[in-house]
């Protein structure tokens, strides 16, 4: 950290870890929610809904307008949008009202999360360097998933549901006061234009594509809901990238994700995020529903996983990233992620918290946090310096995606096999069918990132950072 120092990582990371921490700190606050305002149980859930929604189907729009106007500029609007937006769901007094304000944190939380990628790739560009910083950055972020439940918990036994965002107040400050200093000030680019019906299609095609996946375990894939959501999202997305297609300066220009190994970086980002997302779904429901651990119980139980996260992350990621091929590194983290998912294929509801959630969660956050900072690295390697906007809210797009795929995903396979032991096994009773829809669901898990690995280790052929890549065969014969 000799050449940048530690104060643009810290304003950048502290940014960016607001957004992650909204994603999760209102979860254990919702039932405080619905009694304080009156909200129904068909509102409840839009709490948390409508700032997912808006801060996925808004990324890539975020990504271009960095590049157009300046990554530090939009990183100081967006943070200051999402301060204010924080304040005014503290203060509702109503349902509507923390709706409203939830959704307006998305936006705004879109702008801030494309923001903070261009800017770490802009300030730290030297290979060695920038491992280190993707590093810390990944097990930041990983980190603040985990410790939104718990200061979710926190904040609302100790104070009130209110302070779950209220908190990004003071958390803004640090970005707002440290941005003008230590942070470049980019500059404009008045030739990007900003498509405005490509952003209305990515903007619509993520809402529908997140909004299916997720609903899928609730009203099941055939239903008007989730069928009807997905085809939605197939015609704009696939609309979108046609029109992406042949024009450097459409929303998300193709040379970005069509680079061999920027690809694949992506397509490992989503592996990576349905391994974290679909074992933290799993885990949540094994130690509330069936091991009745108390919300902030839940919470403190899974700080195991994201400390190994962020030892994986900051640690060794950055120690292998130097000797390791991206290629073994990036497919060999996600084959151990899978044995991580394996201790869990033995749960049954008598299941103790050690040493099988235990181990498995130490395995699967070492290994998911050496993946992040090395796929992320490898999506946004070698981007030019027009597109580093586009190029990180590409890689963002893609978390969300695998985060809702594997929510989705590992929910519906756990619901389906549930329904079919109790079906056969009507007197197994209702903890040990769901305990073994769980099971199963860690089957197929294990299987999908176990086929995931491979295609990786094949395509990916980047060179270890600060080491040339080897000549090709057909090279050598034309020299």
């Amino acid at each position: 950290m000799a050449r940048r120092g530690w104060w643009p990582l810290a304003v950048i990371a502290s940014a960016h870890l607001m957004a992650v921490l909204d994603t999760t700190v209102m979860f254990v606050a919702l039932p405080s929610v619905q009694r304080d305002l009156g909200m129904s149980t068909a509102q409840r859930p839009w709490v948390v809904t409508a700032y997912t929604l808006a801060l996925a189907g808004l990324l890539l729009p975020g990504g271009r307008l960095a590049d157009r106007f300046g990554a530090r500029r939009t990183l100081i609007i967006g943070v200051a949008g999402f301060a204010i937006a924080s304040a005014c769901g503290g203060a509702a007094v109503n349902g509507a009202m923390l709706i409203a304000a939830r959704a307006v944190q998305g936006a705004f939380g879109a702008l801030l999360v494309s923001s903070t990628k261009s800017l770490l790739i802009t300030v730290y560009n030297d290979d060695d360097e920038r491992a280190r910083v993707l590093g810390i950055f990944t097990a930041t972020l990983t980190a603040g998933l985990a410790v939104g439940l718990v200061l979710g918990g926190v904040l609302t036994s100790l104070l009130s549901w209110r302070w779950c965002l209220y908190v990004n107040v003071a958390l803004s400050a640090v970005a707002l006061a440290g941005a003008p200093r230590v942070l470049p000030q980019l500059p404009k680019r008045p030739n990007i234009r900003i498509d405005v019906l490509s952003a209305l299609l990515a903007t619509a095609g993520m809402v529908a594509l997140i909004y299916g996946l997720g609903e899928a375990a609730s009203y099941g894939w055939d239903s008007v809901q989730v069928a009807g959501s997905l085809a939605v999202a197939v015609v704009t997305l696939t609309w979108f990238v046609a029109r992406q297609a042949g024009h450097a300066d459409r929303l998300l220009p193709m040379r970005v994700v069509l680079d061999r190994n920027r690809g694949w970086g992506l397509i490992g980002l989503v592996v990576n995020a349905l391994s974290t997302f679909g074992i933290m779904l799993i885990l949540t429901y094994q130690l509330q529903s069936v091991m009745r651990y108390p919300a902030l119980t839940t919470g403190l139980a899974l700080v195991p996983f994201a400390v190994g996260a962020g030892l994986g992350s900051a640690l060794l990621a950055p120690w292998l990233t130097r000797r390791v091929p991206p290629r073994w590194l990036v497919s060999g983290s996600i084959a151990v992620e899978a044995l991580g998912l394996l201790p869990l294929v033995w749960l049954t509801p008598d299941s103790r918290y050690v040493p099988l959630i235990l181990l498995a969660m130490i395995i699967e956050g070492i290994s998911t946090g050496v993946a992040g900072p090395v796929t992320l690295g490898i999506a946004l390697r070698g981007v030019l310096p027009a597109d580093t906007g586009a190029a990180g809210a590409g890689t963002s797009a893609t978390g969300q995606l695998g985060s809702s795929i594997g929510a989705a995903l590992l929910n519906t396979i756990a619901a389906a096999a549930t329904a079919s032991y109790l079906s056969a096994h009507a007197a197994a009773g209702t903890a040990a069918a769901t305990v073994h829809g769980f099971s199963v669901a860690m089957i197929w898990g294990t299987a999908i990132l176990l086929a995931a690995a491979i295609p990786i280790a094949a395509f990916i052929n980047a060179a270890v950072p600060g080491k040339p890549r080897a000549p090709s065969r057909a090279l050598e014969r034309s020299r």
